[in-house]
């Protein structure tokens, strides 16, 4: 025959193609389930890490700002007729040693303020580290789902290689019967290659995939690859405003940007109590010759006076309001965002549940019965061979749809969950 040739290098590429896919899946091992790869990943990854040492950092900051400046000792001597230590301590009323303590204290009120500054920084750094730690599981959840995807796309391929091998053996059954002709079987090797083009390019995206999982979870790129569960559907009793609800509540850039506002609120203050003075506290002990006169005490309090208040504390203020309404505008460009987006995920998932109920009653066995009907009456010469194969990629093309809705389902439910904080599955 003719085709002979094609037909047996199209099989043997096909069977090349299912050993790398089953050799692949051998060195997976036992599936790993999602739950554990989470914990893992906010154990290791490295961008969780570094947020969670900044807010931890952030969290020694308001102590330190919120105390008095250290005090000072002083030490003093003053000499007569020579620079010697202690020269003339006996033979001058001018010469004596002193000691004595310096102490600067901010006007009150303003180590309070400075402490919840930085203590609203804090909380600002610790809703970093919760944006962080949930943006790292969002995209684990997704490079996860997107896995599973691609691993039951493999699966597809390969029962629709049998199925297409049934196919190009009723083509060719028919052309040796004189029947059918050359062209169909042609046709149907044909469609084999690009089923082996679409196997190459589905490993290459698990490839990338794998390689995205590891680099997430802080694994070596040459470790064992990740072989996952397969997807299922999750079931969320969750209505749109409740989730809204809990992203207003809980949402960490929401709370970060509400905790930038109120701590501008308190640089306010801060700003206005610099329009006072602060003042410093000194007192010392003298000593002259103890045989004939007594000690001399010292107290002494100064005092900054703010007279630049129209080139200093005036543009403090200023510069500290316009930073608070900033900070209020951002407040609401960031709600209006995580609405939006909220909204865009929960219409994917209500879309894509429905999607999927079409899916498994009517369209995908309606395809599968025409495939089978449309084998049967191909043998039997009452449809061609363009028919039978439009049925074929049919069920391929459908099969491949409902598990790609499945995992935009799940990737949905995965960014929904990022937003909220609630566990949707």
């Amino acid at each position: 025959m003719k085709f002979s040739s094609v037909w047996i290098f199209g099989v043997s590429l096909l069977v090349f193609a299912a050993h790398s896919v089953h050799a692949q899946n051998a060195s997976a091992g036992e599936p790993t389930n999602l739950a554990d790869l989470l914990t893992e990943a906010e154990k290791n990854n490295p961008q969780i890490q570094a947020a969670r040492h900044g807010w931890q950092s952030a969290r020694q900051i308001p102590t330190q700002v919120a105390t008095l400046p250290d005090p000072q000792v002083l030490l003093q001597q003053t000499n007569m007729g020579s620079p010697r230590p202690f020269a003339g301590y006996t033979n001058s009323d001018f010469a004596y040693i002193g000691v004595g303590f310096s102490q600067d204290l901010p006007y009150p009120g303003k180590l309070r303020l400075r402490g919840e500054i930085a203590q609203k920084d804090a909380d600002a750094a610790q809703q970093k580290y919760e944006s962080v730690r949930r943006a790292v599981l969002a995209a684990v959840k997704m490079a996860y789902f997107q896995l599973g995807y691609l691993a039951k796309r493999q699966k597809i391929f390969d029962e629709d290689a049998e199925l297409l091998q049934q196919v190009e053996q009723a083509a060719e059954s028919r052309y040796r019967s004189g029947l059918g002709n050359q062209q169909d079987v042609l046709q149907a090797q044909l469609e084999r290659t690009k089923l082996l083009r679409e196997i190459n390019m589905n490993q290459l995206e698990q490839g990338k995939m794998q390689a995205e999982l590891k680099s997430l979870l802080n694994r070596s790129q040459d470790s064992t690859d990740i072989e996952t569960v397969e997807l299922s559907e999750s079931t969320p009793a969750y209505n749109f405003d409740r989730l809204l609800a809990e992203a207003k509540a809980s949402n960490p850039d929401l709370t970060g940007i509400q905790k930038m506002v109120e701590r501008q609120g308190l640089q306010i203050d801060l700003a206005k109590k610099d329009f006072y003075p602060d003042f410093n506290v000194q007192g010392m002990w003298q000593r002259t010759d103890p045989s004939q006169y007594r000690a001399y005490y010292q107290f002494i309090v100064g005092m900054r006076i703010p007279i630049y208040r129209s080139r200093r504390q005036r543009p403090e203020l200023a510069q500290a309001e316009s930073d608070r309404d900033r900070a209020k505008s951002e407040y609401e460009v960031q709600a209006q965002q995580t609405t939006f987006q909220l909204r865009q995920q929960f219409l994917t998932a209500e879309k894509s549940a429905e999607l999927l109920k079409i899916y498994r009653a009517g369209l995908i066995p309606q395809a599968r019965a025409e495939l089978q009907a449309g084998m049967a009456a191909y043998q039997s010469n009452r449809q061609d061979f363009q028919a039978l194969l439009a049925s074929f990629l049919d069920v391929l093309k459908l099969d491949e749809e409902y598990w790609q809705t499945l995992s935009e389902h799940e990737i949905a439910l995965a960014q929904m969950e990022e937003v909220t904080g609630v566990t949707l599955r």
